[in-house]
Parts: C-alpha cells; sequence; structure tokens
C-alpha cells in the first residue's frame, strides 16, 4: 500500500481495526463455541492431514482427515451406545425374573413399615405413608415426566434444522482451519502488538493445554472409569458393566472423579450385606483409581498444560457453567491463556524470569513457526518447535 498515513491517522485505523475485531468477535458469539470446537478438532488432526498433504492433493487431503475425524468419533460412541443397550437389556430381563420370584406386595408394606419408622423417629414431622399416598405421588410424578418428554420432543424436532445447519457450518470451519492453518498463524502473529514471539508463546501453552485436555486428560478418564466398572464386577455386582464404564469415565475427567459414585457404591454394598466385595470397591478406588491419575499424568500430559490443582477444578466448572460440556476443553485453555499473560506481564515489567516451553521435535503443523526476537524481558526458547504430537 503506497498510501502514507500521518501519525493521527494511524491511530485512528487501530481504533478502528480494535473496533472491528470487538465487533466482530460480538457479531459471532452465537458460534463462538462451535468455532473453538473446530479449531481444537483442526489442531488434533493436523498431523493426519500433513501426512495424507504429502502423498495426495489439498482437496483430497482435508477430505480424508475429515472422514478420519468423523470414524475416531463415531464408531468409539456408537460401539458404546450398542454395549450400553445390550446391558440396559439385560438389566431390565434380570429385573424382570427378580420381580416374578419376589412377593412385592408383602416387599412393599416392608419398605413402608420401615419409611415410617424413621419418619416416626423425626423430631417435628408428622407424617405417614401409606399405599395411597404412594399412588398419587407415582400419578402426579408420572404426568410431571410425561410433560417433560412432550416439550423434550417438541424442542428436539425443532432443533433438528439448527444442528444440521450448525454441522454444515463445524465440518466448513474445520476444513478452513486445516487448509489455511499457516495463514491463520501468520495473521495472528502480525495482529498481535506484543510481537509474534510472544504469540508464538500463547499458542504452545494454549496447543499444549489442549493436548493435555483431550489427549491426556481423557486417555487417564477412560482408565480410570474402567478400573472402577471392574471393581465393582469384581466385588459381586455382575449388572451394567459398560454403564459404569461410561458414567465413570465421564465423572473422572472432572478433578472430583468417579469416587462420587464408587465409593457410596461400596458402602452400599456393604450395608446390603457384601462387605468383602463393597470394602473392595472402596480400597481399590482409595488405592488403585486414584494413583492412575499420578502415573499417567506426567507421561501423558505436558509439563506446559499443568496447572495448579485449584485453579485446574476452577477452570473445569467455570468452563462447564459458561459454555456446556465444552467447558471441560475451553475453560482450561482461558485458563492457561491467563495464566500466561500474568506470566509475560512480570517477565517485561518485573524481570521475573519467564519459564520456557519443552523443547518438541520440529513437526510441521498449523502452530509451527521459526521464532524471532523475543520483547525485551522475555526469555523464550529460540529453537522451532511444534505442539502437534
Amino acid at each position: 500500500m503506497n498510501t502514507e498515513f500521518t501519525l493521527s491517522q494511524k491511530r485512528a485505523l487501530a481504533v478502528f481495526t480494535l473496533v472491528a475485531l470487538l465487533f466482530g468477535a460480538y457479531f459471532l458469539r452465537s458460534y463462538f463455541v462451535l468455532i473453538v470446537v473446530a479449531a481444537v478438532g483442526a489442531y488434533l488432526f493436523t498431523p493426519l492431514f500433513n501426512w495424507f498433504n504429502k502423498r495426495l492433493g489439498t482437496g483430497l487431503s482435508a477430505t480424508c482427515t475429515v472422514l478420519a475425524a468423523l470414524v475416531s468419533v463415531i464408531v468409539p460412541v456408537g460401539l458404546l451406545v450398542v454395549l450400553g443397550v445390550v446391558q440396559i437389556a439385560r438389566m431390565v430381563n434380570d429385573i424382570a425374573s427378580w420381580v416374578k420370584t419376589t412377593d412385592l406386595s408383602g416387599l412393599g408394606d416392608k419398605v413402608l413399615q420401615v419409611v415410617n419408622d424413621l419418619l416416626a423417629r423425626v423430631p417435628f414431622v408428622h407424617v405417614t405413608v401409606t399405599a395411597e399416598t404412594l399412588r398419587n405421588a407415582l400419578i402426579s410424578a408420572g404426568r410431571t415426566v410425561g410433560m417433560w418428554l412432550l416439550h423434550f420432543l417438541q424442542g428436539a424436532a425443532g432443533s433438528l434444522a439448527g444442528a444440521i445447519t450448525s454441522a454444515i457450518i463445524f465440518l466448513y470451519v474445520f476444513v478452513a482451519l486445516l487448509v489455511n492453518r499457516d495463514k491463520l498463524r501468520t495473521l495472528i502473529g502480525q495482529l498481535n502488538p506484543l510481537g509474534e514471539e510472544v504469540t508464538d508463546l500463547y499458542l504452545q501453552k494454549m496447543g499444549a493445554m489442549v493436548r493435555g485436555t483431550v489427549s491426556g486428560q481423557f486417555v487417564i478418564a477412560l482408565c480410570q472409569g474402567v478400573a472402577g466398572a471392574a471393581s465393582i464386577y469384581v466385588g459381586g455386582f455382575h449388572h451394567g458393566f459398560f454403564i459404569f464404564a461410561i458414567l465413570l469415565t465421564a465423572l473422572s475427567i472432572i478433578p472430583l472423579g468417579g469416587g462420587i459414585v464408587t465409593i457410596p457404591f461400596g458402602i452400599g454394598m456393604m450395608i446390603f450385606g457384601n462387605i468383602a466385595g463393597g470394602a473392595f470397591v472402596v480400597l481399590w478406588h482409595l488405592l488403585v483409581v486414584t494413583n492412575i491419575d499420578n502415573f499417567l499424568r506426567p507421561i501423558l500430559v505436558p509439563r506446559d498444560a499443568r496447572l495448579n490443582s485449584a485453579l485446574m477444578l476452577l477452570s473445569v466448572f467455570a468452563g462447564i457453567a459458561m459454555f456446556g460440556p465444552w467447558g471441560l476443553i475451553i475453560g482450561p485453555v482461558l485458563m492457561i491463556v491467563i495464566v500466561t499473560t500474568i506470566d509475560v506481564y512480570l517477565a517485561v515489567y518485573k524481570d521475573v524470569e519467564l519459564k520456557k516451553p519443552e523443547p518438541k521435535p520440529v513437526r510441521r503443523n498449523w502452530l509451527s513457526r521459526r521464532t524471532g526476537n523475543a520483547p525485551a524481558g522475555v526469555a523464550v526458547d529460540s529453537a522451532p518447535t511444534s505442539d502437534a504430537e
């Protein structure tokens, strides 16, 4: 561009650019989570895209990468759903057999007697539960559940078009980030007023957190979930292994872990007479399941992605509260951005040494580039690094 701008014009242009970027963020706010998830997926599948790109054209490489990404998600989820349905069907058959061989009227009378005895011991509570009371409560609950299901189905039918639209947008954004990763990386570095070296630092930290959360945390959660479900099976409860595995894996993603299920379940087994099995479930969780994280985290999670446990807990739950289930990934990434910003500030203004990112093998991906001159006070490794492993 040959036009010469005065200092006032340059300042005005900087203000206009900032306003445009802020308006763009506001304009796309409804698709923020979708864009972030597409960026995370593109980052994780960049090595596969690069492998295809060495042998095929860009368009065909992107198509193969999209198909591989879909298969890697649809096949495991579909398998888990099938196994869960099979387990539920077996549990229903077992319950049906139990109902045929059990005197439900006598069992119901015993349960009502126990409940009324407990209520009689509670001070200032004068309530007696009868069969008629339970019948009315079940009718009311059935109506409530029916209305909820009706509204849910109506909402699902209405959101089908939106889901299809979001899926199409996701695929376009995913492919665009894969194909134009170098241009995007250059653009981010040029727009960042702190310089390209600090941009490299931020992207390396964010990439490490994405790898640590997806590749590391999910593998750790899967191992803990399967181990917890296996302990319940070995302890004597042989129903719903895959259901417990799925549930405990989902709970193990958050820092509290699956102990909020396995420990009470083990105590319940002991209360109902299976003392050895219940004790085994509780001890297995305390001695084995909790240490799976301590053993695998140093191997699977990069050092750059390790936050203080309190910060990790806060970032996960704050992310879930703001972004829903995807907050499991977005929350820690935002927290690592905040922590990195504070580290850069301390390095520039307080001469605090900035920790260098871990050196990694040179591999071309959408975050890698050769580093240049760092800003004053910021010590960053000058070796070419990469985050797609």
